[in-house]
């Protein structure tokens, strides 16, 4: 990835899918996009299957909740769901601009791969009854990431403490 640190909100998104056990053997998959500067989570979707619908509803959701600007830089791994043609599209009607990892290269990813840790730490996040017990507790700890978890990396405030001391620059949104 070729971009500079974001020196504000809605510069940079980053994003990924992880998989979530489930009683019996099977997944589901969670895919999140973060703000890269304020940590803050965007958008987030937990399905049964590992598709571009996976990832085009927090892509959408996060567009519609967040109003960012164009030419937000938007990264992601090489996975096929960030490569499909509707999702392109959204990135395209966005005027954001798509930037991938390097082929074989996790390091690129590092900030969602270090969220995805911490989130399956924090929930101690062995495996769940069914789809509907994941998506409840992953929503109710993203709810208390956002609003009440505090990050070393932000000066021990949450994500939207740390949005409201840096707001977006209004020349680029």
């Amino acid at each position: 990835m070729e971009t500079a640190d974001p020196t504000g909100v809605n510069q940079l998104w980053v994003g990924d899918i992880t998989y979530v056990p489930l009683r019996g053997g099977s997944f589901s998959y969670l895919a999140m996009l973060m703000d890269r500067f304020s940590r803050a989570i965007v958008g987030w979707r937990l399905d049964e299957m590992l598709s571009e619908d996976l990832v085009l509803p927090a892509l959408c959701a996060a567009i519609r909740d967040r109003q960012p600007p164009a030419r937000l830089i938007h990264h992601t791994d090489r996975g096929g769901q960030y490569a499909g043609a509707r999702y392109r599209a959204v990135l395209r009607r966005a005027d954001f601009r798509q930037s991938m990892s390097r082929a074989e290269n996790c390091y690129d990813n590092a900030f969602m791969e270090s969220c995805f840790g911490t989130v399956k730490t924090e929930l101690e996040m062995t495996e769940y009854e069914d789809h509907r017990a994941a998506r409840r507790e992953i929503g109710d700890y993203i709810y208390y990431y956002q609003l009440e978890r505090k990050h070393s990396a932000l000066s021990y405030l949450t994500p939207q403490q740390f949005e409201r001391l840096h707001p977006p620059n209004p020349r680029t949104t």
